[in-house]
């Protein structure tokens, strides 16, 4: 483990930081809840919404917009010239999980059964024999939406009993098509009857639905774990925890006038299936936001090409704490440990944006918040994921950085991370974003 600090942590964010983490996954069963709840804390800091299409003024304080499950927001200090640079932190709002398809009603055997696409890299197993509830939101005829969390057992996707797969403990093959529909009732199948339900539960008419992006997820709370509950157990840490860790770090520096650059919360949707969309960081959201804010304070071309030029973006994920049962799958030189403060991932063939210049920023960062951190790479002879951060960096022009927090059961419905490292990794944001 590398460490940049020598003394106690002087960030604003401790353990009462992990509790309110567990408040956000609970209230954040799909990305338009995160963004929702991400809001709602950026509202109560003096954040003021925005709208795409409406025309921005140039006046100075906490903004944001909303698109879908994305969430752009960002703090202009009073007397920000035009050129001023960014610091921007990156997350995304997905996970991966299983979906709701257009026509979700079917059914075998007197089972009722809801059609589920798998969605993103998940671990099927995870799904099963767990309790499970639906969200997301539904569109209504006028265009609005219309967020909708059914929080309590609703569905389940039985594993099949050990006595008709004998062999099942030498290796489980699930079918991606036949063994994820999951049960919700018996009784014969009418098609209508799950949007009837939703809409019901979302207190709208069926009759008004005419769209739905809808997702399973598990209903266990979150929980400390261990002896002294030094780790934190809970859905969708990838990458909720980043979001929530950067939403209030920025939220932390809403009325200082003195920052030197604009902190900026860029929170995408899609990462977990390539980020190609228009609330992802394939898409032209982020650059907009910065162009607009530029020229809405009356700057120029160069204005902007001046304020991209002094810019920097930590791209926030959860990376790979080593594995007690599996270090042999870790690089042998690089082992982060949960607890032991955020991650800087580095991958010299840009899975990862990071060189030498990006771990100084990062590194100056954690110095000043009093955090340790660590160093990630993967084994040369094991694939390396990717991020939103070779994204931001070549569509933008931007200097990235890739950062996280170690966890367990990546992908899992249910992973692990140690109890001390969303609040490290939100004082190490504050002490970027500030500067």
């Amino acid at each position: 483990m590398s460490s940049a600090a020598s003394r106690p942590g002087v960030g604003p964010f401790d353990r009462a930081h992990t509790d309110d983490l567990m408040a956000f996954l609970t209230a954040s069963p799909s990305p338009y809840h995160a963004v929702a709840s991400a809001a709602e804390r950026l509202e109560k800091a003096g954040f003021r919404r925005v709208e795409e299409t409406a025309a921005w003024d140039a006046t100075s304080g906490g903004k944001y917009l909303i698109r879908g499950g994305a969430i752009i927001a960002w703090y202009v200090p009073e007397g920000a010239a035009a050129h001023t640079p960014y610091r921007i932190v990156g997350a995304h709002t997905d996970s991966p999980n299983l979906r709701v398809k257009p026509q979700p009603d079917m059914g075998a055997q007197g089972w009722r059964q809801v059609a589920v696409e798998i969605y993103g890299g998940t671990l099927l197993n995870t799904w099963l024999d767990r309790d499970l509830g639906l969200a997301g939101r539904l569109t209504l005829r006028d265009g609005s939406h219309r967020l909708v969390n059914v929080d309590r057992p609703l569905l389940r996707v039985p594993q099949l009993a050990i006595h008709l797969d004998r062999q099942v403990n030498d290796g489980l093959k699930l079918d991606r098509q036949r063994h994820m529909q999951p049960i919700w009732g018996i009784g014969e199948v009418h098609e209508g009857d799950l949007i009837s339900f939703v809409s019901a539960e979302a207190g709208v008419d069926a009759e008004d639905v005419s769209g739905w992006d809808l997702m399973v997820h598990a209903v266990d709370a979150p929980a400390y774990l261990g002896r002294d509950r030094e780790l934190l157990a809970g859905p969708r840490m990838d990458n909720l925890l980043s979001v929530h860790a950067a939403t209030a770090a920025l939220a932390s520096l809403a009325g200082r006038e003195d920052l030197p650059y604009i902190p900026v919360l860029a929170a995408f949707d899609h990462e977990e299936n390539g980020s190609e969309a228009d609330t992802g960081a394939q898409g032209p959201l982020l650059g907009n936001v910065l162009e607009r804010s530029v020229y809405a304070r009356g700057g120029s071309y160069e204005d902007r090409a001046r304020a991209l030029a002094g810019t920097v973006c930590l791209s926030s994920d959860t990376g790979h704490a080593v594995h007690p049962n599996y270090a042999e799958r870790h690089d042998p030189t690089h082992h982060p440990r949960v607890n032991g403060g955020p991650i800087l991932k580095v991958n010299v063939n840009q899975r990862y944006a990071t060189d030498g210049s990006g771990r100084a920023v990062f590194a100056a960062a954690c110095e000043k918040a009093g955090v340790p951190w660590q160093s990630f790479v993967s084994s040369n002879d094991m694939p390396c994921g990717t991020t939103i951060g070779p994204i931001t960096a070549a569509r933008h022009g931007i200097t990235t950085v890739d950062i996280g927090v170690a966890i367990l059961s990546m992908h899992s419905a249910r992973e692990l991370c140690g109890a001390d490292d969303p609040y490290l990794l939100a004082n190490a944001l504050v002490a970027f974003l500030e500067g």
